[in-house]
C-alpha cells in the first residue's frame, strides 16, 4: 500500500474578483480538487482576534494531496485569510442521510492525550449527523501579517455534518456537541462554522 497523501480542506476568500474567480477556474479543472463548495464563514469571538482579516464568503475545497494546494496558495496570497487544514487521523466516518451541509472548525486549548481523543470521537459521534470526524493542523495564509499568532494550529478538529434541517439548527446541535465535548474535561472551541450555499464541483 502506498502511503496515504495528506488530505484535508482549504479555505480561500471568495471576492468576485478576478483572482478568485481564476482559482476557482483552476481548481474546478484540477483532478487533486474532489469538491468545492461556496460558504458563509462564521468566526466565533475567540477566534476572531487571530483573523481579524477574514471574509465572509469561502471557497471550501476538499482536496487529496495537500502540497499541490499550498504552492497554489502561497501563489495568490490575498490581504483576507486563507486556510488550509490538513486532516492527519480520522475518529470515523459513516453514511447519514442528507448532503454535507455544514463544515465545523475546533481548537483544543490543551494537548490532546489518545484518552482525550478517544473519549472526544465517542462524544461526536452520538451526533447522528455527523457524517465524518478528524483532527489534523491548520496553516492561514494572509498577504496582511496577523497581530497575534494562533497559538492552536496543530490542534484542530473538523466535522462534516450532513442535514436537511437550516444553518442555524445545525450549528446549534453543534454547539450542544462542543459543550458535551468541554464537559468530559476536554476544552473545544469553536473557530468558524461553514454553511454550505451551494456545491461547485
Amino acid at each position: 500500500m502506498s502511503e496515504a497523501l495528506l488530505d484535508g480542506y482549504a479555505c480561500i476568500p471568495y471576492t468576485h474578483d478576478h483572482k478568485s474567480i481564476e482559482i476557482k477556474d483552476s481548481w474546478q479543472a484540477s483532478k487533486n480538487v474532489e469538491n468545492m463548495y461556496f460558504v458563509t464563514a462564521t468566526f466565533s469571538q475567540d477566534s476572531k482576534p487571530y483573523f481579524p482579516s477574514h471574509a465572509n464568503h469561502y471557497l471550501l475545497v476538499k482536496f487529496a494531496n495537500d502540497a499541490k494546494i499550498v504552492k497554489e496558495l502561497e501563489k495568490r496570497q490575498q490581504d483576507k485569510t486563507s486556510f488550509v487544514f490538513n486532516m492527519d487521523s480520522e475518529f470515523f466516518e459513516r453514511e447519514v442521510d442528507g448532503n454535507m451541509n455544514f463544515v465545523s472548525v475546533y481548537y483544543l486549548e490543551y494537548s490532546k492525550s489518545d484518552d482525550d481523543m478517544t473519549d472526544l470521537a465517542s462524544v461526536v459521534s452520538k451526533n447522528d449527523r455527523v457524517k465524518k470526524a478528524s483532527s489534523g493542523s491548520m496553516t492561514a495564509y494572509s498577504s496582511a501579517p496577523p497581530k497575534f499568532t494562533f497559538p492552536y494550529s496543530n490542534s484542530i478538529v473538523v466535522l462534516e455534518v450532513s442535514s436537511q434541517k437550516s444553518h442555524q439548527s445545525v450549528n446549534k446541535y453543534c454547539e450542544q456537541t462542543r459543550r458535551n465535548v468541554c464537559r468530559k474535561g476536554i476544552t473545544m472551541i469553536n473557530l468558524v462554522g461553514l454553511s454550505i450555499l451551494e456545491k461547485l464541483k
